[in-house]
């Protein structure tokens, strides 16, 4: 008896301690994916990008670091594509964007359009201030950006894609389906589990968007699946796209 019990507080133990040495083991991953300066470097061929008569070059950037053009653009564009989606909503989520863009642990891949003759003769769409940002340097003009981190999700190390924006005119072109290519690959070489995202309810191209070109599927930690009777009145849905057994287990929906 006292045998049969000594075993089984061995086996707590062990259990814990693997369950110490599996969350040192994620925090590391997830320390190595933010510590890395560039992604891009990893993927020298994704850096341009042809697409349906789009030429766009490809540049990563860090929240902390950011030029007060960036930051006026990423605001500009932010108000512009998701002010309708969230409706009533905004004027709060703008201010929690606004912090969200700057931080720290906050990476970006800036997409700019590399100039041809068409593309000079295309007439500007833009605000006053947006023409201003929109030009950073001597690139050609700025046209969307991803903003993405590495976080722990279910004990499962994660790319989460907080911000995928593209001005309205480039949209449809494959470029967001480009970029969604290159997230996951740099997920996958950053050892993650899964790609997460945030899409609003009222986002319904979006939402068409991931999840049937891109497959990625409602997640097990999205608000609808764990609250099934709220449900219905939250506004956005979490989704996922795992790449392993143990985060299809933890992420994704049964």
């Amino acid at each position: 008896m006292e045998a049969e019990k000594a075993n089984g507080n061995r086996e707590k133990k062990m259990s814990r301690k693997e369950m110490l040495e599996k969350k040192k083991l994620v925090e590391e991953i997830i320390k190595a994916a933010s510590s890395e300066k560039d992604h891009l470097s990893c993927f020298p061929t994704f850096r341009q990008c042809h697409r349906n008569g789009l030429s766009v070059y490809l540049e990563s950037g860090h929240g902390n670091n950011l030029s007060s053009q960036l930051k006026q653009y990423i605001q500009c564009l932010l108000k512009e594509n998701m002010k309708g989606p969230y409706g009533s909503e905004w004027p709060a989520e703008e201010k929690v964007k606004r912090r969200e863009m700057i931080a720290p642990e906050a990476r970006y891949i800036f997409a700019y359009e590399i100039p041809t003759a068409d593309a000079r003769q295309m007439p500007a769409v833009r605000d006053k201030d947006r023409d201003t940002a929109n030009r950073m340097d001597d690139k050609g003009p700025i046209i969307g950006f991803v903003h993405y981190r590495f976080l722990i999700e279910e004990e499962i190390p994660v790319l989460y894609v907080y911000e995928l924006q593209l001005e309205q005119r480039v949209q449809g072109k494959g470029l967001g389906e480009y970029l969604m290519q290159l997230i996951e690959l740099i997920g996958h070489k950053s050892k993650m589990g899964a790609v997460v995202l945030t899409v609003q309810k009222a986002n319904i191209l979006a939402m068409k968007f991931y999840t049937s070109k891109l497959r990625y599927k409602v997640s097990a930690i999205s608000p609808s699946r764990v609250y099934p009777g709220l449900g219905l009145q939250t506004n956005y849905e979490i989704l996922c796209k795992t790449f392993g057994h143990e985060a299809k287990a933890m992420l994704e929906y049964k």
